[in-house]
């Protein structure tokens, strides 16, 4: 399952420290709703021989303190997580405070990062997500609670560039967050208004690093191998990196991190049977977690279209298998596959959304005053998690 990496050596860094924790590699598994549920990041622990840090799919603030039921379910954690990694999104100072202070209290998890990335428009119209770096006293405010009410708990936060490239905030975002106490800084090179279209600038990589060099800056955007990765840290100078639609029906990319920044010349090749078993046990894993087969299937099915990418599979087939219900009807499927092909030219590209978004959906006037909080409503705190 494994073939030659290329001659690139892993650069050499010092172990990447999130607060108390030692993230070494400096490997992140990027929040992504729906998809870093616990089944999923067991798969990419697993793959990666449990180094690294794998953060929770995002969670609500309000839905949290207000103990939403589907909110309590998204942060539970495999007992042998750890640390344990939360993703929260709010945009109500006093109600991040709280969730902050009920995940301490509760010991809900060992680090908090704070969602101010996230560009679909049901966010960024509320104000939140990649919108809200925008409105700087707003965002002080929110770093303040989060990390006053933290206690020893770590917080970080995950960003764009900002909401087009006429309203760049990452530089000032990333002092803000340095004077508040935040540990680490994540940077997705796009704004919001590119959604997941066109290139990740890493050059605004290079300048956070530049800008805040008293905090850990980890680098976001188009990592589609260890390859990536390995040039990522060389061409900004950042301190770790963090990994989104890479993974996406390829969980085992995380060992082959693993061993790059190891300095191991490696990287996974399965073959279409290998991937088959990947595929069965992910599906039977959210079974488990959802606590009904036939959900977990059904919930399995966005993932099927990713972990076939490049592969030689009938349209007839591929459509059965994105409408299975239950694993006795995955594995017959499967059974029917030619299991005996190698890893397919190309399927370490780009996966999952590609396409941009020019329009960003911002509250009414948003842009008028970066330094007004007004526009902020009570219905900014969306009542349920996974945006």
């Amino acid at each position: 399952m494994t073939a030659p990496l290329s001659t690139l050596v892993a650069p050499p860094a010092a172990p990447l420290a999130i607060g108390p924790h030692t993230v070494q590699p400096p490997v992140v598994l990027a929040p992504m709703a729906g998809i870093t549920n616990a089944p999923f990041r067991t798969l990419c622990r697993e793959f990666s021989g449990g180094t690294g840090l794998f953060v929770s799919e995002m969670i609500t603030t309000r839905a949290l303190v207000e103990r939403n039921e589907k909110t309590m379910q998204l942060i539970h954690f495999d007992a042998t997580e750890t640390p344990r990694s939360i993703q929260l999104y709010g945009v109500d100072p006093v109600t991040v405070g709280k969730a902050v202070r009920m995940i301490v209290d509760e010991d809900l998890a060992d680090h908090i990062d704070l969602n101010f990335g996230c560009p679909v428009p049901k966010v960024t119209r509320r104000g939140g997500g990649s919108a809200l770096p925008y409105k700087r006293p707003l965002l002080r405010a929110i770093l303040r609670e989060a990390v006053s009410n933290a206690g020893d708990l770590p917080v970080t936060m995950k960003m764009r560039k900002g909401i087009d490239d006429d309203h760049l905030t990452y530089l000032d975002a990333g002092r803000i967050a340095v004077e508040a106490g935040v540990t680490a800084i994540a940077l997705h090179g796009r704004t919001a208004a590119q959604h997941y279209g066109g290139t990740a600038d890493w050059d605004a990589i290079a300048r956070l690093k530049e800008h805040v060099p008293e905090i850990p800056v980890l680098g976001n955007g188009d990592i589609w191998s260890a390859d990536d990765a390995l040039r990522m840290v060389r061409e900004t100078g950042c301190d770790g990196v963090v990994v989104g639609r890479g993974c996406l029906g390829r969980p085992w990319l995380f060992g082959d991190l693993v061993a790059a920044f190891e300095g191991r010349e490696e990287t996974a090749r399965p073959t279409l049977r290998e991937v088959a078993g990947v595929m069965r046990r992910h599906a039977e894993l959210l079974g488990e977690w959802i606590g009904d087969e036939a959900r977990g299937v059904i919930d399995f099915r966005k993932h099927v279209a990713w972990y076939l990418k490049g592969f030689s599979v009938g349209s007839h087939l591929r459509k059965q298998l994105a409408i299975t219900s239950s694993l006795a009807e995955l594995d017959e499927l499967m059974a029917g596959l030619d299991l005996d092909q190698p890893w397919p030219d190309g399927a370490d590209g780009p996966r999952g959304r590609t396409s941009g978004n020019n329009r960003v959906v911002l509250p009414d006037g948003w842009l008028k005053d970066p330094y007004d909080r007004a526009g902020i409503g009570a219905d900014a705190e969306l009542d349920t998690s996974g945006g």
